[in-house]
């Protein structure tokens, strides 16, 4: 069977950054709605029309992945409004209660940079974004999308989605 639109693909990957550092290596297979919400627009344009067995190295700009840093993304919020444990790494779904920074997204997962006595950084970007990537692929199955894929856009899960200046609400995994 060749990849078309929606078809539901079986993938496995190795992610680097542009000097080859190993970002993520998905060494199980796993599947991918094509023609959803699921996979970058460059991965499925080197997809389309090809069958099981098919390999690809792509390289991936930021645009074409995580999205460029947006420096506005970034910000300072009271030490008080989090959990006494927080530190850097931290992760939380949209502004704490009470934050005061405007213009923030609210639907972004925001990782905590640093921790002060009296603030907390904020960063509502994607963990790779701004960065180059380059990804090996490997197309290890193919088949029909059942209904319930193709109206949800996905198969599951995302793995990861495109930060396109819009909120970010993705994740690697």
């Amino acid at each position: 069977m060749q990849v078309t639109r929606p078809c539901v693909v079986s993938l496995r990957w190795r992610l680097e950054d542009a000097q080859g550092q190993l970002i993520d290596e998905l060494a199980e297979p796993m599947e991918f709605l094509f023609g959803g919400e699921d996979l970058f627009a460059k991965v499925e344009a080197a997809l389309e029309g090809q069958e099981v067995g098919f390999e690809a190295d792509l390289a991936l700009q930021p645009e074409e992945a995580f999205g460029d840093y947006d420096s506005n993304l970034v910000c300072f919020e009271a030490r008080g409004l989090f959990p006494s444990d927080v530190e850097p790494g931290m992760q939380f779904e949209g502004m704490p209660e009470g934050a005061v920074t405007e213009g923030m997204p609210e639907d972004a997962v925001y990782t905590v940079t640093e921790v002060y006595p009296e603030h907390v950084v904020l960063d509502g970007n994607h963990p790779l974004a701004g960065i180059g990537l380059r990804m090996h692929l490997t197309l290890l199955d193919v088949r029909a999308a059942t209904e319930q894929e193709a109206q949800a856009g996905s198969v599951g899960e995302p793995i990861f989605m495109v930060q396109t200046g819009a909120p970010p609400d993705e994740s690697l995994h």
